[in-house]
């Protein structure tokens, strides 16, 4: 018969059921009320009994207890199957992912979960499920995001001059002003909205397909916007008309919300209501113009897809009236929250130096 292994001698009975009593794991609290009963001077049969255990899982329990104290008698989290792919292996996904399936070799213009199982059991002949795949995806730090529509025609070599001559652009015109006037850096665009609206994506019963109103009918109204992401601010109009009247008018709204003794450089596509000789700039602003189709260089841009995927999508919009209250409520409420707007609209770019 095996000798017992005596307890660690820095603990008594009564400080064991103290601890029972205070601790919310059922499993810690059995454990404990066990070994107390040995402490108080009770048999190893008496503890098994009180534990509901046998006298080998008794004598488990005291080699962790003596090993790790109160901590020992908690159950661990379970080691699990061994992963099947390796970080060799993860890192071949993560570079797989990033390129994109090519069209005429894999079939598919986007990754789904059983094309890339299908992958990874031709690269490497590991038989592999979605599931496990989603949580890899997960776990590298991958999640499923709408992508961004970038022109077939734009100049990439055009883009990145603008963004490494942009801050020389800066410096040029910081010259041209007095001595220790502070430089804003605002963006501008303007977004139809209207009854032709559209579907956004929307949490569903997997294997469903949810629904959306829809309408056909054709009346919209424009929005002026612009944000000052280092600040979190931001100027809009809602116009019945996109053209130069409008815009002067936004100008005109931008330069109010300027600080006082600022200056600002509002950056801005090349639209022809922005380029027009007609345009009325205000002393306290001067126009930067962005590269021909790179919409992705203006964040007001992103404060689009922000504003209609949570506050102008998938509804209805009676008339001309009801689309020019839902576009004002929407700016405003954005407004509101200059943490967003800075959370949006900052870029490393225009603002990292």
């Amino acid at each position: 018969m095996a000798i017992p292994i005596p307890l660690r001698p820095d603990f008594d009975g009564p400080l064991l059921r103290r601890a029972a009593k205070r601790t919310k794991d059922a499993a810690q609290a059995r454990r404990l009320l066990a070994l107390a009963e040995i402490y108080d001077g009770g048999s190893r049969s008496d503890a098994a009994r009180i534990g509901g255990v046998t006298l080998q899982i008794i004598r488990d329990w005291v080699m962790r207890f003596n090993a790790r104290g109160l901590d020992g008698l908690i159950n661990g989290k379970a080691p699990g199957n061994r992963p099947k792919l390796n970080e060799e292996q993860r890192q071949a996904l993560v570079d797989v992912v990033e390129r994109g399936p090519i069209p005429a070799i894999h079939g598919v213009v986007r990754w789904r979960r059983k094309d890339l199982v299908r992958w990874i059991f031709e690269e490497f002949r590991i038989e592999i499920d979605e599931t496990t795949v989603g949580r890899e995806l997960k776990a590298l730090g991958f999640a499923k995001l709408s992508a961004r529509p970038r022109h077939h025609a734009q100049n990439e070599v055009e883009v990145e001059d603008f963004k490494k001559g942009f801050p020389s652009e800066l410096a040029a015109i910081q010259t041209s002003l007095p001595e220790g006037t502070e430089i804003e850096l605002w963006w501008a665009d303007e977004a139809r909205i209207g009854q032709k609206n559209k579907v956004t994506r929307r949490w569903a019963k997997r294997g469903t397909r949810p629904s959306a109103p829809s309408d056909l009918r054709t009346q919209w109204a424009y929005i002026f916007g612009a944000i000052c992401p280092k600040k979190g601010k931001g100027a809009g109009l809602v116009l019945p008309y996109c053209d130069t009247g409008g815009m002067n008018q936004h100008l005109k709204e931008i330069s109010l919300a300027i600080d006082p003794g600022a200056h600002a450089v509002l950056i801005l596509d090349q639209a022809g209501w922005h380029t027009t000789p007609k345009l009325e700039v205000p002393a306290n602003i001067t126009l930067m113009f962005l590269p021909s189709k790179a919409p992705e260089l203006n964040p007001q841009e992103n404060v689009w897809q922000f504003m209609r995927d949570n506050w102008l999508s998938n509804r209805i919009f009676f008339d001309y009236d009801d689309i020019l209250a839902h576009c004002c409520q929407a700016w405003n409420k954005l407004v509101d929250q200059p943490w967003k707007i800075i959370s949006i609209g900052m870029r490393d770019w225009a603002h990292g130096f």
